[in-house]
Formats: C-alpha cells, sequence, structure tokens
C-alpha cells in the first residue's frame, strides 16, 4: 500500500521482509516493536517534511494494508492486552468495526522524540483508516519512553489477536 502526497510518500507491505525506515528513529524503533508483537514481517518506507504528518499519514497507510488483507475474512475482531515494560504499565484493547479512539496516557517525564501527540495522530489515522476502535490506558508510569514503547507492544498483541481468522462472524448483527 502506498501513499504518496506534497508532504509524505509512505509504503507499507505487511507480510514481506523488508525492514522499517521511516527517517524517524523513535517511530522506527516503536514500528519494529509494534510489528515484532504481530509476529508480522513488514517492509516500510518513507519520506516527509514533519514528523506529525509521517506518524499521521502511516497511520492511514497501515490501517489500509491491514483493512486489504482482511477484506472478506471472517476475523476474530476482538484482541487485548495488558502490557508492562518497568514503571510502565499499559492497557490496549481493540475492536476491528469501526472508528473510535480512546487514549488515556499522561507522560509525566518526556524523553526526547517520544510525544504523545505524535502518538495520538498515528492511533487516530489507524483507528478510522481500519474502523477500528481503539482503547489505551495507561494503568501505573512516568517514563515517556517505556508508556509509549508499552503501548506499541500492546497494541501489537491486541491487533494480532483481532485480525486472525475465526470460523465465524464476530456480530450479533451479522455484520461488522
Amino acid at each position: 500500500m502506498r501513499r504518496k502526497t506534497k508532504e509524505t510518500d509512505i509504503a507499507v507491505e505487511i507480510g514481506v521482509e523488508g525492514g522499517i525506515e521511516t527517517g524517524d528513529r523513535v517511530f522506527d524503533h516503536l514500528l519494529t516493536a509494534l510489528f515484532f508483537y504481530m509476529e508480522q514481517n513488514v517492509s516500510i518506507r518513507a519520506s516527509y517534511d514533519l514528523r506529525h504528518h509521517l506518524w499521521e499519514d502511516l497511520g492511514i497507510v497501515l490501517g489500509e494494508e491491514l483493512r486489504e488483507k482482511i477484506r472478506g475474512k471472517k476475523i476474530a475482531r476482538f484482541g487485548n492486552a495488558v502490557m508492562p515494560m518497568d514503571d510502565a504499565l499499559v492497557l490496549v484493547a481493540v475492536d476491528i468495526s469501526r472508528p473510535y479512539l480512546n487514549l488515556e496516557l499522561d507522560v509525566k517525564e518526556s524523553e526526547e522524540g517520544f510525544e504523545v501527540t505524535l502518538v495520538r495522530e498515528f492511533l487516530w489515522a489507524l483507528a478510522r483508516t481500519l474502523n477500528a476502535t481503539i482503547h489505551v490506558k495507561q494503568l501505573a508510569g512516568i517514563n515517556a519512553h517505556h508508556i509509549i514503547e508499552a503501548t506499541f507492544k500492546g497494541l501489537g498483541i491486541a491487533l494480532k489477536q483481532a485480525l486472525r481468522e475465526s470460523e465465524r462472524l464476530e456480530s450479533t448483527k451479522g455484520v461488522l
């Protein structure tokens, strides 16, 4: 999946080896954790003008790529994780059905590159493009790096669960 605008040029391909090169070392680190815990190989290439545009547009492209991967399939729909990382403890829950984001992070100690505003842009873009409800709730922690990395690891586990194939349509309505 590729998205090319005046602000970004991003390509994401899940299921192939290729590594992650966005030009943002913090984002590369977090995406590496996300896909490790999703248990998926990925190739991501990106160029951008502003970090805000990179994070938001990558969320869009990732949502489109995941949506394409599950098109026509029955999926488990729900996934969740409670992820510890040193001082941090973060709950992540996902429902692949309709777009919504609830992000409750309260970072007390900042660290260069680890910004909650960028996490919010990425997750909201992913949620609306994948049609996923994503809840992230910080249960403990003060360090930005630990809290945000726990979020990406937990999201990886939750998405792995939610996107796995199911034998039935996981909806009492008969449609997601």
